[in-house]
């Protein structure tokens, strides 16, 4: 018996020959309503500089939790439990110029919001 592979089909583009690049931005925060004002004001200044933008596509919301016990000595069937929750959304810029990329670091985000910023 012979195996053969088969190709997995290539990305899909814009049009037939021409390389479409993607700056993929992932934000997350421990607020959804400052992480929210975050992504607004990303797409607000992609789309002064007339860029594609896909998004924002919300992503499943890590939860931490931690259990702790309430007193050190007696009871120690006593139990608290604290949980984080960081939110995330992605955002697609489709082919973006330079002025984009470089308003988009020039941007003033407040704190609690971390970036991940890809080149596709």
């Amino acid at each position: 018996m012979t195996a053969t592979k088969t190709a997995k089909p290539a990305a899909k583009r814009a049009k037939k020959g021409e390389a479409s690049h993607r700056l993929r931005i992932k934000v997350s925060a421990y607020e959804h309503a400052v992480l929210d004002r975050s992504v607004k004001q990303i797409i607000d200044t992609a789309a002064r500089y007339n860029a594609t933008v896909v998004g924002p596509v919300p992503l499943p919301i890590d939860i931490k939790k931690y259990t702790v016990n309430r007193a050190a000595f007696i009871d120690k069937d006593s139990r608290e439990q604290f949980e984080m929750r960081i939110h995330k959304r992605m955002i697609d810029i489709v082919n973006p110029e330079g002025k984009v990329i470089e308003a988009l670091t020039n941007i003033d985000l407040p704190s609690g919001v971390s970036i991940d910023v890809k080149m596709m």
